[in-house]
């Protein structure tokens, strides 16, 4: 079993590797659900209960969640090569995607059975070891929950935070089945099917969320304000960067991130001096972040032409004031061509974007009519 600190190294790295560290917390929860499976199981058929059966089926889908865990990290693990250059790290969406298949199956045939029960329902004959055994499997699915939510956090393992969040749910479900049992002992009232009912629904609600999961990570979702927001202040920390635009990151697995951005630097730098500035932008952010940014394009500020500042400061003056504005940049003037460009983004809550946007470009060119200009419509990343 794994200590209770797992403890990073000066790297930020856990000992025995993410991998390992996966495997083993994997390993512990097929142990458990194994064993809370086939306690369950004959508990469950020796009294009759059709809501401990249902418990015990449960624990076995968990159980091979945990193992397509381990398959899946294991070929996720696997080095890059000819035809998958960025490594196979995607694969454990997969994996949760198959997982959350797992989970609603299982929830839609136990809400089956739990209706049949209903229309003929059977009469439970509850024991002390059915309430040991329950009380037990609360215990057990406690530990389970906060352990696979922990390590997954650790690790960035959506499986194992999905495992960690569907165990917790399970604790809930186990002590409904005790208390079932406990009425039914001391009051006479059957609630058994009913139970089974809930059981079912709680395991597809679970389902339904790990899907949803599993479908965001691999159509690629909005990532983490605090991720995005801390590497582009370690971009602006190198001098002469004024301003960090058009951030995109993409995921090819949990620890395997490339990104690229734009940055906005006086039109005065050289492309020598822009190249050792890329270079060592990238370094840093690979050493303080761990994403490999692959692309770093730029935004030429004007810092000699008054008249060209004023334009700017106008324009954006301008687009801000309207409602639904998050963003100006990327400002450009061509006098040789008499063109103008920049980009605006436009939040994705106003459900008027484009005409936001048309009406913006029109009151542009009124204010500049002598030149052409070619606005983007950006993204909010």
């Amino acid at each position: 079993m794994m200590s209770g600190t797992n403890e990073r190294d000066t790297n930020g790295r856990l000992p025995g590797g993410r991998e390992a560290v996966i495997v083993r917390a994997s390993l512990i929860g097929i142990g458990t659900n194994l064993a809370l499976a086939a306690g369950k199981a004959v508990a469950g058929l020796m009294a009759r209960s059709i809501a401990m059966v249902l418990d015990a089926v449960n624990n076995l889908s968990d159980a091979l969640s945990s193992l397509i865990t381990i398959i899946a990290t294991r070929l996720a693990g696997r080095a890059p090569d000819k035809h998958h250059p960025l490594g196979h790290g995607r694969i454990e969406y997969l994996s949760a995607l198959i997982i959350a298949g797992i989970v609603l199956y299982a929830g839609i045939a136990a809400l089956l059975e739990s209706v049949r029960k209903i229309i003929s329902p059977v009469t439970p004959e509850y024991s002390v070891l059915s309430l040991i055994v329950l009380g037990v499997a609360v215990a057990a699915k406690l530990f389970l929950g906060y352990y696979f939510r922990r390590v997954g956090r650790e690790t960035d393992s959506g499986s194992l935070r999905a495992s960690g969040t569907d165990a917790l749910s399970d604790a809930f479900l186990s002590a409904s089945v005790l208390a079932g049992a406990v009425v039914y002992m001391t009051s006479g009232l059957n609630l058994e099917a009913w139970i089974g009912v809930l059981i079912s629904c709680f395991i597809l609600r679970a389902g339904i969320g790990l899907m949803k999961e599993a479908v965001d990570d691999l159509l690629g979702k909005r990532l983490d304000p605090e991720i995005t927001a801390a590497i582009r202040q370690t971009i602006l920390a190198e001098e002469p960067v004024s301003g960090v635009f058009d951030l995109i990151l993409n995921s090819y697995g949990p620890e395997r991130m490339i990104g690229s951005a734009h940055i906005e630097v006086p039109d005065t730098m050289t492309a020598a001096a822009i190249d050792r500035l890329e270079r060592r932008i990238a370094s840093r952010v690979l050493e303080k972040h761990g994403v490999l940014m692959t692309a770093i394009g730029i935004y030429a500020k004007n810092s000699t032409d008054d008249r060209i500042a004023e334009m700017r400061s106008r324009l954006t003056r301008m687009v801000m004031s309207h409602d639904g504005i998050l963003q100006v940049h990327g400002f450009s003037v061509n006098e040789e061509e008499k063109t103008i460009l920049f980009d605006v983004i436009v939040d994705y809550d106003r459900a008027d974007r484009r005409a936001i946007f048309e009406h913006i470009s029109r009151e542009a060119a009124e204010m500049y009519p002598d030149y052409d200009f070619r606005l983007v419509m950006d993204i909010d990343i």
